[in-house]
């Protein structure tokens, strides 16, 4: 079983102004699939604050991975993936090419997500799309693999070849 922290970028949800529906799709599908949620958070499109959520959430909760929705488009308060940057230490570019690549099968707006992952020490952090729909699609792609990487992370994985 792996632990989980997911944080939702908005500024309106931060303020109680938006329903988080995101946020709740991930808990759902992660804690269906044995996951075991540690901390959910909803903060402002603040990259500071993102950031350090990061940091917590990775050295003193110790979660092996964490989740983020929203703030991965265009918009000037769009700044998830350079909170993100500031945090990790190694990319893993496979990820979001892999989650881009599934989305544009659904819808060639993909290709407007800036959303990167990587990880900081022991921590897999994944930026994911901010709507619902797009955060299940996401998930339901990537989950296959998901937990063969974490485990090579922590290093339990015993064979990392194809079967």
């Amino acid at each position: 079983m792996f632990t989980l922290g997911i944080i939702i970028a908005s500024d309106k949800g931060s303020k109680g102004e938006r329903a988080d529906e995101s946020g709740i799709v991930i808990q759902q599908m992660m804690e269906t699939n044995g996951y075991i949620t540690k901390k959910y958070i909803i903060l402002p499109d603040e990259a500071d604050a993102l950031s350090q959520e990061m940091i917590f959430m990775s050295d003193e909760l110790g979660v092996d991975l964490i989740l983020t929705s929203g703030g991965t488009g265009f918009s000037k308060r769009d700044i998830t993936p350079e909170a993100t940057l500031q945090v990790v230490h190694r990319l893993t570019p496979g990820i979001s090419e892999a989650i881009r690549y599934n989305s544009l099968q659904i819808t060639p707006r993909a290709m407007l997500s800036r959303a990167i992952s990587g990880i900081r020490n022991n921590t897999l952090i994944i930026n994911l799309p901010g709507s619902p729909k797009a955060v299940r699609e996401s998930l339901e792609y990537i989950l296959p693999s998901l937990a063969h990487g974490l485990e090579i992370l922590k290093g339990s994985a015993s064979e990392c070849a194809r079967k």
